[in-house]
């Protein structure tokens, strides 16, 4: 294998291990040797840690997520407002979770090359791995949390003021990129950031509606949760894109101990919600052709999420989530008779706009001081 030659993803990895073995022959002069499914995979991931992909395929992957997603949002609004008998919401998610493991076995297996490889790499990285698996839960864990405090911060709040303040995630999301990424943002792209959180705001938002609240509510319990709920947003989101960006593992790999977490604690989730009704009921009520399209869905969103966090940033996938709320929206004005509002003119505008300006070529922002650059110079002119 040609030094600096990108290392494919539709290469078997028996031949990749050949061309090491020949390669390290012909470097040594020594007989090769032998290379495992595992130290041929960790050899993998390591190329694919550093592999610059081509803007076409972040451009394809970005467009794949915005029309899922919107796609999605569409479906599971009418399974929940037109199909007669509601199914529960916990176990499409916790299926959902599932569904993405079993996906993403499949595309590691494809990428092994054989099942007993693919055998060989999960025992290697999850059974021998405690310490990965527990790093991989933490998001798991804290979007478990972040769900539970929006519905306290929904509970608490006016619907209208929930929508303004929980578009807060996603300047959250950008702060948390720069604090722990170290990665800096111009003024034109912290402007479209704010931008785009306008612009949701605006798409979604929806009159004060007038009907007496039947509850008290907590004002102050609500703000702290939506707090709480935004910053957990950004935290875990950011978390998971420098576990993939700062290892050498692989993307699936990553996936999967990610999902088995998740599997866990949404089953949790069903038995704390809704575990006697689905004693009663069965857990797969409600379900139609239509509740498996959702979780279909959702399973492959959420594989295009990992890889455009892992190629992009979650800077980029927030933006395609607002586009795909945009362009849910507009389908749900053919479909659902949803009236087209200037709220939602204004907001699309803005929308647009803020993915534009993000989208621009950083200008080179780098200062220099003015004794370093001489000092860097002097060499030069001592040697001619």
């Amino acid at each position: 294998m040609r030094p600096g030659f990108p290392l494919r993803l539709d290469v078997p990895l028996h031949r990749i291990a050949r061309e090491i073995q020949l390669n390290s022959a012909c470097t040594a002069r020594s007989p090769a040797r032998s290379l495992t499914h595992t130290q041929v995979w960790s050899l993998h991931g390591a190329t694919m840690a550093t592999e610059n992909v081509s803007l076409l395929f972040k451009l394809y992957c970005l467009t794949v997520m915005t029309v899922v997603a919107a796609t999605y949002i569409v479906v599971l609004r009418y399974t929940r407002t037109v199909l007669t008998e509601m199914y529960f919401a916990t176990t499409a998610v916790c299926i959902t979770e599932v569904l993405k493991l079993i996906l993403s076995l499949g595309m590691l297996t494809r990428d092994v090359g054989s099942f007993r490889g693919t055998l060989s790499t999960l025992y290697e990285h999850i059974l021998r791995s405690p310490k990965e698996m527990l790093k991989l839960s933490i998001p798991s864990v804290v979007y478990a949390v972040q769900n539970n405090m929006a519905f306290v911060a929904l509970s608490n709040l006016d619907a209208a003021v929930y929508q303004v303040t929980y578009q807060l995630k996603i300047p959250s999301t950008a702060l948390c990129t720069v604090f722990m990424l170290n990665r800096s943002l111009n003024k034109l792209q912290w402007l479209s950031v704010f931008m785009l959180c306008a612009g949701v705001t605006l798409v979604q938002w929806k009159p004060m509606e007038t009907t007496k609240v039947q509850v008290t509510q907590n004002p102050v319990l609500g703000f702290v949760a939506i707090a709480i709920a935004v910053l957990c947003s950004g935290f875990a989101g950011v978390y998971f894109e420098k576990v993939l960006k700062t290892s050498d593992t692989s993307l699936w790999i990553r996936n999967i101990q990610m999902y088995i977490s998740g599997i866990v604690i949404t089953a949790f989730g069903v038995y704390l919600s809704d575990g006697a009704q689905v004693l009663e009921k069965g857990f797969f009520f409600g379900y139609t052709h239509w509740v498996w399209i959702v979780i279909l869905l959702a399973s492959l969103g959420g594989l295009y999420t990992s890889v455009v966090v892992k190629y992009t940033d979650n800077i980029m996938k927030g933006f395609s989530a607002a586009a795909a709320i945009v362009i849910s929206t507009a389908a749900s004005v053919l479909l659902f008779g949803l009236q087209l509002t200037l709220n939602f003119v204004a907001g699309t505008i803005l929308v647009c706009v803020s993915i534009y300006y993000y989208g621009l070529p950083k200008q080179n922002t780098s200062t220099f001081v003015p004794g370093e650059v001489e000092k860097q110079k002097q060499p030069l002119v001592n040697n001619v």
